[in-house]
């Protein structure tokens, strides 16, 4: 069982992290030291630890995962009992534009940051080698394509990813694996449905089309949209991890999905039929009128869904929050954060294409 000491958060600036940290702060058990690590690119944004504690328990460093000698320094100067590593490029799209930055991040920054950690745990006495965890947030994109009448995933289902994005989490996986096999290394893995909700970056389909409703712009759907997701509220998703760390066995994969899914269109008309409620159009107009239909994205996956039933028995773990409500909350943090939202879309959107630029 992990500690409530000190905690070493990679990514913790991005979607998942910051609301990881601020769940930590505000439902507890709050640890006694979280570090954050985060290199702030394009969807990596100070603005989202806005509110965290001041007081010493929280630090935010500006690095990287794959920066080794600051890694090992952050992990010994702090003592630090457990890591938790979202850090990661996550959007497919962009994994099909240019593979390169999901194999520096997600397989070589995971493998470096994986061995800072191992030699580290190695040098702690026994007790806390015992009580050390490293928990790796992975995707249930690595398994590939359901059919439409599949059993949802369950923990050691065959990897299959069609996306380099899926393959570059697929190669971290195996690495935390191999670590735990080898080395005996207490790592925990991880393997989540969609998630959706405050602080996303709007390249992301539900903030995206949250905007472009807001802004009268056409809603984007890939192919025929029956494509289909479990879609998991980010707070959820963020109780389960806290769960699995406190909790879960070092070794182990747990799942983590809601079981609330629907295609693609199905999605993108509840949003329309959500926003209609809470900013109604004239009479005699529908926000289904914006919903258009766009070329197919390359190797684009049926189906994810993954079976949750262990994490449900074994650790006691109950989604919250119904998709309708879900979707409710997270309109209302668009539209009640209209100064993030233009910032995220200016600052990172202008610091991709100077990324761009310098790569």
């Amino acid at each position: 069982m992990a500690g409530t000491g000190r905690w070493l958060v990679t990514g913790g600036a991005g979607f998942i992290g910051s609301n990881f940290l601020h769940l930590l702060f505000r439902e507890g058990p709050r640890p006694e030291r979280v570090v954050t690590i985060d290199k702030l690119s394009y969807a990596g944004r100070r603005e989202n630890l806005i509110g965290l504690p001041d007081d010493g328990s929280h630090r935010f460093v500006r690095g990287d995962i794959g920066d080794a000698a600051l890694v090992g320094r952050l992990l010994r100067e702090n003592r630090i009992e457990a890591v938790v590593h979202f850090a990661a490029e996550t959007h497919v799209d962009r994994s099909i534009e240019s593979a390169e930055p999901f194999v520096y991040t997600n397989v070589v920054g995971s493998w470096r940051l994986l061995e800072s950690a191992c030699s580290y745990w190695r040098e702690l006495p026994e007790a806390e080698r015992e009580k050390f965890r490293f928990l790796h947030v992975s995707t249930d994109e690595v398994y590939g394509s359901l059919g439409a009448k599949e059993a949802p995933t369950r923990e050691g289902a065959p990897y299959a990813p069609s996306s380099p994005y899926a393959a570059s989490k697929a190669a971290s996986d195996h690495f935390v694996r191999s670590y735990v096999k080898t080395f005996g290394f207490p790592a925990i893995v991880t393997h989540c449905s969609n998630n959706y909700g405050p602080r996303q970056f709007p390249e992301k389909m539900i903030p995206l089309m949250i905007l472009n409703l807001l802004e009268g712009k056409p809603l984007p759907v890939y192919g025929d949209g029956r494509h289909r997701r479990d879609w998991l509220y980010v707070e959820d998703h963020c109780r389960a991890l806290r769960e699995v760390l406190f909790r879960g066995k070092p070794g182990e994969t747990y799942h983590i999905g809601s079981g609330d899914g629907c295609s693609n269109r199905e999605l993108v008309e509840r949003l329309c039929d959500l926003m209609g409620e809470i900013r109604p159009l004239r009479p005699g107009r529908s926000y289904r009128d914006q919903i258009t239909y766009v070329a197919d994205r390359p190797g684009h996956d049926f189906r994810y869904e993954v079976d949750s039933s262990k994490l449900r028995q074994e650790l006691g773990w109950r989604p919250r929050e119904t998709l309708e409500g879900g979707l409710r909350k997270t309109i209302d943090w668009y539209c009640g954060n209209g100064a993030w939202c233009e910032a995220v879309r200016r600052d990172g959107f202008a610091r991709e294409r100077l990324g761009l630029l310098r790569g």
